[in-house]
C-alpha cells in the first residue's frame, strides 16, 4: 500500500538520528552547522567608535559658542585612548579610533575650516552639531555576554565574522555523516567510456553526489550490477561502515529489482516502500538497528533527482540538527491538470516580480526520465494529490535544488 507523502516525509524524518559532532578551526567552519551557543565575550563595540573622520570636541563648548577649537592631539584607530586636557581644543580623530576622554562629539572635516598659523592647526566649525554625533557608543549594538549565535544554524560569512570577532579559534560543529551512493543497473557504465546502444553512462549518483556537495556533504560512490551475491556481499560490507546508503535504481516491481529483497535478507527493517507521488513512486526507506538509514531511490533520473531533494537532503539535515528553513510557496502562472491521485511534482522555473511575488512557470516536460528538463528549471511545485486541476495563481509549496 502505497503512503501518502506526508506520512512517509514524517517517518523519514522520525528515524533521524544524530550523528555527533567535532570541533573544527574557526577558519575551517564555512557551510558546517553550528552545536553550540556563541556569545559577545565583550561589549559591540567594545569602546565609544569614532565614525568619521574629524575631530572630537567637548560640546558643552559649542553650545556656549565658542565654534574655533585649537589642536591638542591626534587619535588614530588602533591607538589608546586619549584625554582632552582643554575643553577649548579639540583632539582630531579618525574613523575606528576611541573617543578620546573629554569629548562626546565628533565633527567630520567636510564640516570644518582648517587653518595652520606659526604650526597651530585651528578648526572653525561651520554647520550645526548636535550633541554625540557621529559616536558608534560602546555596547549599542550587543552587550557583553549576550548570545550571538544559536546552535543549528549553517555558518556563513557573516557568522565566520563573528566567530573571529568573539576570539572563538574552535567551533564545535555536526559531524558530517558518512554517506555512500550507490548506482545499480547492469545497463551503466563509466562516465568515460563510450556506451553501446544498450548502455548509458552513470549519471543519477553524480546529480546526487552534487547535490550533497552543495549542503556540505562529500560522498563516496560504487557501481553495483543487478546481482542478489553481489549486492549483498557489497551492502553487508558497506552496513558497517556508513551511516547513510543511498542506492539508485532496483527497486520497482522487475524481475531484477533485487535491492528490497537482500536489505530485509541483511536485517533492514523497511519503513515504506512506495509513496502517493509522481514522480519517485516506488521510493524505499529502511534502517538497520545500529546501523545506517537506507533509501531506495528509483532508477529515473527525475525521479531520484525529486526524492533527494523531498526527503534525502531534510533527514541529513535533521541528522546534522540544523535548523529546517520556512517552507516556501510560488504563484502557478498557467493552469495545470493532472488527474492521477497522487502528488505531483512538477518542475518550474521560478521569479519574482517587482511586487515581491514569487512565481513558477512549468517548463517543457517529458516525463521522470527526462534530465535535461531540469537545466530549464530551479525547483519542484507540490500539487497535492487531493486535487486534479490548479487553476492559474494557485498558490503551492516549492522545492528548490537551484
Amino acid at each position: 500500500m502505497m503512503m501518502r507523502v506526508p506520512d512517509a516525509f514524517a517517518a523519514v524524518l522520525a528515524a533521524a538520528r544524530d550523528f555527533g559532532t567535532e570541533s573544527v578551526p574557526f577558519d575551517a567552519v564555512a557551510g558546517r552547522v553550528l552545536r553550540e551557543r556563541v556569545t559577545a565575550d565583550r561589549a559591540f563595540p567594545p569602546f565609544d567608535r569614532v565614525t568619521m573622520d574629524g575631530i572630537a570636541i567637548h560640546f558643552d563648548s559649542y553650545q556656549r559658542g565658542q565654534r574655533i577649537f585649537g589642536l591638542e592631539d591626534l587619535a588614530a584607530a588602533g591607538m589608546p585612548q586619549l584625554q582632552l586636557a582643554n575643553f577649548a581644543d579639540c583632539i582630531e580623530v579618525m574613523t575606528g579610533a576611541v573617543l578620546p576622554e573629554g569629548t562626546d562629539s565628533v565633527v567630520p572635516y567636510e564640516h570644518l575650516e582648517i587653518t595652520e598659523h606659526e604650526g597651530f592647526r585651528r578648526f572653525n566649525i561651520l554647520k550645526p552639531v548636535a550633541a554625540g554625533q557621529n559616536i558608534h557608543r560602546l555596547g549599542s549594538d550587543v552587550p557583553s555576554g549576550a548570545t550571538l549565535l544559536e546552535p543549528g544554524i549553517v555558518i556563513g560569512a557573516a557568522e565566520a565574522g563573528v566567530l573571529a570577532t568573539v576570539g572563538k579559534t574552535e567551533v564545535t560543529v555536526s559531524r558530517r555523516p558518512r554517506v555512500m551512493l550507490i548506482a545499480t543497473g547492469n545497463e551503466l557504465v563509466p562516465v568515460a567510456d563510450t556506451p553501446e546502444p544498450h548502455q548509458i553512462r552513470m549519471s543519477n549518483i553524480f546529480s546526487l553526489r552534487a547535490a550533497l556537495q552543495q549542503a556540505g556533504i562529500e560522498a563516496e560512490y560504487l557501481h553495483l550490477p543487478d546481482d542478489t551475491a553481489h549486492l549483498r556481499e557489497a551492502l553487508g560490507t558497506l552496513i558497517a561502515k556508513t551511516d547513510v546508503l543511498v542506492c539508485t535504481g532496483a527497486v520497482s516491481a522487475g524481475r531484477f529489482d533485487h535491492l528490497p529483497d537482500v536489505l530485509l535478507s541483511l536485517g533492514a527493517k523497511k519503513v515504506f516502500h512506495a509513496v502517493q507521488q509522481r514522480p519517485g513512486k516506488p521510493l524505499l526507506f529502511c534502517t538497520f538497528n545500529n546501523g545506517p538509514a537506507v533509501f531506495g531511490l528509483p532508477g529515473n533520473p527525475v525521479s531520484g533527482f525529486m526524492c533527494c531533494y523531498r526527503y534525502v537532503l531534510p533527514f541529513l539535515k535533521t541528522c546534522m540538527r540544523q535548523l529546517p528553513s520556512p517552507q516556501e510557496f510560488a504563484v502557478l502562472e498557467e493552469d495545470v491538470v493532472f488527474d492521477k491521485p497522487l502528488e505531483y511534482y512538477l518542475p518550474v522555473r521560478l521569479s519574482m516580480s517587482p511586487t515581491g511575488v514569487l512565481s513558477a512557470r512549468p517548463v517543457p516536460y517529458h516525463g521522470s526520465g527526462d534530465l535535461a528538463s531540469l537545466l530549464h528549471a530551479d525547483a519542484f511545485l507540490a500539487l497535492p494529490a487531493e486535487q486534479d486541476t490548479f487553476p492559474k495563481g494557485s498558490s503551492l509549496a516549492v522545492w528548490r535544488f537551484r
